[in-house]
């Protein structure tokens, strides 16, 4: 048993949200991710995986999932040529001090409304919202692409959403998503895997959501909505695996530890599943 995990896991299970959002906005305890932290280089590993297929930013419309509230990563496409870009979440933390600081080399497309810097909607299209249950007074895509970063693992309806994703993608769409696998509390990258259901949910979770998904259910998920899926691995760590795999419950083995040993996977999906097929 890891106290010092349960302890430190346990306190940010019951951390007040509003807490948590600050932290993550400031970077203090809560390290945001990749988007936040580096658009650019965030756009740019999107490019490179997209060019692999033959792909462009240029003149498309895409989507940001689980935007975390910063506009950033939605200028640097448009930068890169998108056409428009449409951000969506659920909860977002807008992250006033990045949007602002944003303004002097992105003015083509932001603008100031009272004391706060926001999208030009003829660029940037902002959905706060489920986008599950879209009223029928929002209008969303369909889009060419469809991006994500460090989202799908926090997600409490993995099924629900990339179905709604794919509805929102045209036949000839394109979603990509890198999606961390580890422990967040990443000191124990597979600590998170060995507690079952009911004490993860009632007592270790953060109220960020780690929803400990493996590859396989991922896979499994994204292939029911799509026609085509191409999954990377891009990070493994087998021996850290190793230490606790004794400890890891059953429901989160699948009999291949290369496979059970991977933190960090692209998945590249393709052509929208239509009723019938």
């Amino acid at each position: 048993m890891n106290v010092k995990y349960l302890l430190l896991r346990a306190i940010r299970h019951r951390l007040p949200e509003d807490l948590a959002r600050t932290l993550l906005r400031k970077g203090i305890i809560i390290r945001p991710g990749l988007e936040t932290r580096e658009p650019a280089q965030a756009v740019a590993r999107y490019s490179a995986y997209f060019g692999e297929q033959g792909l462009t930013f240029k003149g498309q419309h895409v989507l940001v999932f689980g935007y975390g509230g910063s506009l950033a990563v939605a200028v640097e496409l448009l930068r890169a040529g998108c056409k428009h870009v449409t951000v969506c979440d659920l909860y977002p933390p807008v992250n006033r001090h990045i949007n602002d600081g944003l303004m002097s080399e992105y003015e083509q497309y932001l603008q100031v409304e009272g004391d706060a810097v926001t999208a030009r909607p003829e660029w940037i299209t902002t959905y706060h919202g489920d986008i599950r249950k879209l009223p029928d007074s929002v209008l969303l895509g369909p889009f060419d692409l469809v991006v994500s970063s460090s989202v799908y693992e926090h997600l409490g309806d993995v099924d629900g959403i990339t179905k709604a994703l794919a509805s929102l993608l045209k036949p000839t769409g394109h979603a990509l998503a890198f999606i961390d696998l580890r422990d967040h509390y990443f000191t124990y990258p597979f600590e998170m895997l060995c507690y079952s259901d009911q004490v993860w949910k009632n007592w270790l979770n953060p109220t960020s959501n780690l929803n400990r998904f493996r590859v396989r259910d991922y896979r499994r998920v994204f292939e029911r909505y799509f026609g085509k899926n191409q999954i990377s691995i891009l990070e493994s760590d087998p021996e850290n695996f190793q230490k606790v795999k004794r400890r890891v419950r059953a429901e989160f083995k699948s009999g291949d530890d290369n496979e059970d040993a991977v933190t960090l996977m692209a998945v590249m999906s393709t052509k929208p599943l239509r009723r019938g097929e």
